[in-house]
């Protein structure tokens, strides 16, 4: 009972760490034969059963079992197997602690990568969605009523520039993933034992290793808090676009067609589509806030150094991973198969969309102060 309550689902979670797992230990075997506590044979024999371990994996020929209970019992029990008392040394050094940290931030800063990508493909699919839309006119809309005359191109463009922006959160999150904390062990470090961690985070690929050692478990719940805030806000960008195409999909509007592939029938009405991937989107970016404050609020009071507690950041981060990215994989092809209808859109520009405009005229032609120049249309309007 304690061991399942302990565990909860963290080994089936750690499955994506494995690869991640296998490079840190491989380096971490590296600098133990450059500290001369390995022979350089044993370090290379290390890593050859490493990646051995990793190959077997993916193959499916060991798994990650709740006795383990993370990847890094599971693969240092495994690489004993096939190296016998040698696979005991490779713990030197380390603990779990350093271990499970420098897995997340390899993975984080892969998450990052792929993010950018997909959000490229997005910027893509909205230039494509752009180009069907050129020329075309289209109302602005405040408060859900027709405001200001606008076009397609920009209200295409707002959300092409916010997704931009929203992708610089994403360099905060990996500033804080690009640190290696290995050789912290505990979080005191490794008395006694000379092991060179800038050679570490070198060989990982990180900008540097992480210092003070003390500082490299207070810092957990950073770079997971900054990635998914990161993920949140771009979440949240294409939510309120799947919620313009439900609204402008609308038999009442009738701006856009949605992509028959992108739609589901009806159980009862034969007539129906309905804009099921749109609204899920819209519901996921509803959601996602609540996973951030999940993590937010798994180190709030924490004390100083390493906590069990930190083991829930996992869960709600690499679930919001997940729905981000299938978010973003869909989005990027149901987006250049939408359709715009010039006339519903041309009908929509209704001469009241040009108040502001007459005003701004009247500024400028009469030399009216902009207030007079507002009663003066607004009266006319109601004449």
């Amino acid at each position: 009972m304690v061991l399942r309550f302990t565990v909860g689902g963290d080994y089936l979670l750690d499955r994506r760490l494995l690869p991640y797992d296998v490079r840190a230990s491989q380096a971490h075997a590296r600098t133990l034969a450059k500290a001369g506590y390995l022979t350089q044979a044993e370090a290379d024999e290390v890593c050859t059963a490493l990646g051995q371990v990793a190959s077997e994996f993916g193959q499916g020929g060991f798994d990650i079992s709740l006795e383990d209970e993370d990847v890094h019992t599971a693969l240092e029990n495994r690489l004993v197997e096939k190296c016998g008392e040698l696979g005991k040394k490779i713990h030197l050094g380390r603990s779990r602690n350093d271990q499970v940290l420098v897995a997340l931030r390899l993975y984080y800063l892969d998450v990052i990568a792929e993010t950018k990508g997909l959000v490229a493909g997005l910027e893509d699919a909205l230039d494509s969605l752009a180009q069907k839309g050129e020329g075309l006119s289209m109302p602005g809309y405040t408060h859900m009523q027709r405001a200001m005359p606008s076009n397609v191109s920009d209200w295409i463009g707002a959300y092409r520039s916010e997704l931009r922006d929203s992708t610089l959160a994403l360099d905060l999150a990996g500033a804080h993933a690009d640190q290696c904390p290995l050789g912290s062990a505990a979080g005191y470090g490794t008395p006694g034992l000379a092991l060179d961690r800038a050679f570490t985070a070198q060989e990982l690929g990180f900008a540097r290793a992480q210092e003070p050692v003390t500082a490299c478990q207070l810092s957990r719940g950073k770079a997971e808090s900054a990635l998914a805030f990161a993920l949140v806000t771009l979440l949240q960008d294409l939510g309120r676009l799947a919620s313009d195409l439900c609204l402008f999909s609308t038999a009442e509007f009738g701006f856009v067609s949605l992509p028959k592939a992108f739609t589901t029938g009806s159980s009862i009405m034969p007539q129906k589509r309905n804009p099921d991937v749109f609204e899920l989107v819209r519901a996921h970016s509803a959601q996602a806030p609540s996973l951030l404050a999940a993590i937010l609020a798994t180190t709030t009071r924490l004390t100083s150094g390493y906590h069990r507690d930190l083991q829930l950041l996992k869960a709600p981060l690499f679930e919001l991973i997940d729905t981000a990215q299938e978010v973003f994989e869909i989005m990027s092809r149901a987006l250049p198969a939408l359709n715009f209808d010039g006339g519903r859109l041309g009908a929509a520009m209704t001469p009241d969309l040009y108040a502001a405009q007459q005003a701004f005229e009247l500024v400028k032609t009469e030399g009216l102060s902009f207030r007079e120049a507002y009663v003066r249309v607004a009266a006319s309007l109601t004449d």
